[in-house]
């Protein structure tokens, strides 16, 4: 756990990373990793002074399984509502059943570095995990969530897939749209995640240039460290990234 930018805390557990957004005392959770990376959020919680019970959201940037992971248990344990963009709403709740580009499985032989991002993923839950029936969706805009963020729609990597800015802190939160890291190559860098997650490549670099516009200094992926040249560099090496 570390804080990046002002209240917003970064939680990475099997090469997949949450954030906790603060405000004022209430926290704002974006993305929900796997099952086990509840408890360091808890952990994380208590190192910073605060509890479970200031917990107000859970924002996922899409519905797939290794950023759903302990949403339904927030959800139906402590009635934590669940925020989703529509067009995602269904892939939250059966967060395995998506159709990539590329068969996923013989695109990881291929690229032998992933082996250790996978089996660790694996080892936090990565096939354990319960879909949720989102409580709320939303579109685009201003989130009435702790933090404010922007919800920016950057649809490719999954249908309703949302990056969220912070316009306040210099932060984008980029989910799989643009991470640092690829688990499925293993590559890091600025770079859209390979087409053995995503649905559609073409699509999420059109994406791309929603998020170079943006007033951000500092990139928080799904996957990878922070990225704190900004948002148009980081966009430009992802345009130019190798994904065979």
């Amino acid at each position: 756990m570390r804080e990046v930018a002002h209240g917003v805390f970064l939680v990475e557990h099997a090469y997949t990373n949450c954030y906790l957004i603060v405000d004022e005392g209430a926290v704002t959770i974006v993305d929900a990793g796997y099952p086990s990376t509840w408890q360091i959020v808890c952990r994380t919680l208590e190192t910073i002074g605060l509890r479970v019970s200031d917990v107000v959201a859970v924002l996922l940037t899409h519905g797939h399984f290794d950023h759903v992971g302990f949403a339904q248990r927030l959800q139906s344990q402590l009635a934590i509502p669940v925020w989703v963009h529509a067009a995602d709403r269904w892939l939250a709740a059966h967060p395995y059943r998506y159709q990539p580009q590329r068969n996923r499985f013989l695109y990881a032989l291929r690229h032998p570095r992933s082996a250790p991002v996978l089996s660790r993923m694996v080892v936090a839950g990565a096939l354990r995990v319960r879909g949720v029936d989102a409580t709320a969706t939303f579109e685009a805009g201003p989130l009435d969530v702790p933090g404010s963020p922007v919800a920016v729609p950057t649809p490719g990597h999954t249908d309703g897939h949302c990056a969220f800015h912070l316009p306040d802190r210099g932060v984008l939160i980029t989910g799989d749209a643009l991470v640092t890291l690829d688990p499925y190559t293993g590559r890091r860098g600025p770079r859209m995640v390979a087409p053995a997650a995503t649905a559609d490549l073409d699509h999420n670099r059109r994406s791309l240039d929603r998020l170079g516009v943006l007033d951000a200094e500092l990139l928080l992926p799904g996957h990878g460290d922070p990225w704190p040249h900004g948002c148009a560099s980081a966009v430009r090496l992802a345009h130019h990234a190798s994904y065979d």
